[in-house]
């Protein structure tokens, strides 16, 4: 997708599968684009992409017929209610008014709106209008939905309740969800599969246990003590002394967690390195807080090939906006 001035999108070419699927990029990575052209409201410059089989290009009323939407701008009236509103959508989406009624109050129930579904929307908090748009994406029991950052503006709490519905769409219902979000570490706990855009190209498309997989890197944590005031900096030693390989320590090792700054990262290079830090700790007469092989998160990934990929020249392939293909064997990356 070219703009007079801009590229949205280059050459990207991707097969997502069934399940619940993370677009993850920065601002203006072109996600919404990719989401517009799937759903046939924005024509691709050049390329083809289909969704459940159909052709974007000419068969976009039938595509949505068969998806729901959740935008990311705020497109709610404000001065109907929630059921007037998901009803409405329900019967552009085909249903039949007493069907219409029946799945709005189920759709609504499952969001957590069903006591507040008679209030008008304008009096809803940012959390439950983004229910309400969640809950007429899903009413026509769609086989895809596509959801557009939809934790924007919402608390933690707000935000872990969101992830957790989007979820169970799939889980409970069997809807296949595409959902996109610049934060990363919503889509390594939501997600089944991760494609990562910078710039309006592909970085990277693949299962999220492969973002995630466990590293040859160990974190120890340990408390101090009387004798050794600094435990960290005494354990350093000692298995330094050791021969163990030291990675890093001192808040290189963050993960969100407390105390942090007292991890060390060391090098395993097979389970005689647990032996040697057991038998260390022991021996300095520290209390051993946590011995853990060591995550990649998605966050660190992202920004390793992120980079990678601004220094790498870029092949001369014909451009392709995007397929996301339903039925079929996986999600490679071609």
């Amino acid at each position: 997708m070219r703009f007079p001035r801009v590229t949205a999108l280059d050459r990207l070419t991707l097969d997502i599968g069934p399940g619940v699927t993370g677009l993850v990029g920065s601002n203006g990575a072109g996600k919404s684009t990719l989401i517009k052209i799937l759903l046939g409201l924005s024509p691709a410059t050049e390329g083809r992409a289909e969704v459940l089989g159909l052709d974007v290009a000419t068969s976009g009323a039938a595509i949505r017929e068969r998806v729901g939407y959740m935008p990311e701008h705020d497109c709610l009236p404000p001065d109907v209610s929630a059921t007037e509103f998901v009803v409405h959508m329900a019967r552009m989406s085909g249903l039949p008014p007493t069907a219409a009624r029946e799945r709005t109050a189920d759709t609504l129930r499952h969001v957590g709106l069903y006591e507040e579904r008679y209030r008008p929307i304008g009096g809803y908090s940012t959390g439950m209008k983004q229910r309400v748009k969640l809950a007429q994406a899903l009413v026509h029991d769609p086989q895809l939905v596509l959801l557009d950052e939809p934790t924007n503006g919402l608390d933690p709490v707000g935000r872990d309740e969101m992830l957790g519905l989007i979820r169970r769409i799939h889980t409970d219902f069997g809807i296949s969800v595409l959902v996109t979000s610049h934060l990363l570490g919503e889509l390594e706990r939501t997600c089944d599969h991760v494609v990562v855009i910078d710039g309006g190209t592909l970085l990277r498309s693949s299962a999220t246990s492969d973002f995630t997989q466990t590293t040859a890197t160990l974190a120890v944590e340990v408390t101090d003590s009387e004798t050794h005031p600094d435990g960290t900096g005494a354990l350093r030693e000692v298995l330094t002394d050791a021969g163990v390989t030291l990675i890093g320590h001192d808040g290189i090792d963050t993960e969100g967690l407390p105390g942090a700054g007292h991890i060390l990262l060391i090098e395993a290079t097979g389970e005689e390195t647990y032996d040697v830090v057991r038998d260390s700790v022991a021996g300095l007469g520290l209390g051993l807080v946590r011995m853990e092989q060591r995550r990649h998160q998605i966050a660190e990934v992202f920004r390793t090939e992120q980079g990678a990929a601004r220094t790498a020249a870029v092949p001369a392939a014909a451009t392709t906006a995007g397929v996301v293909q339903q039925k079929g064997s996986g999600r490679d990356e071609h």
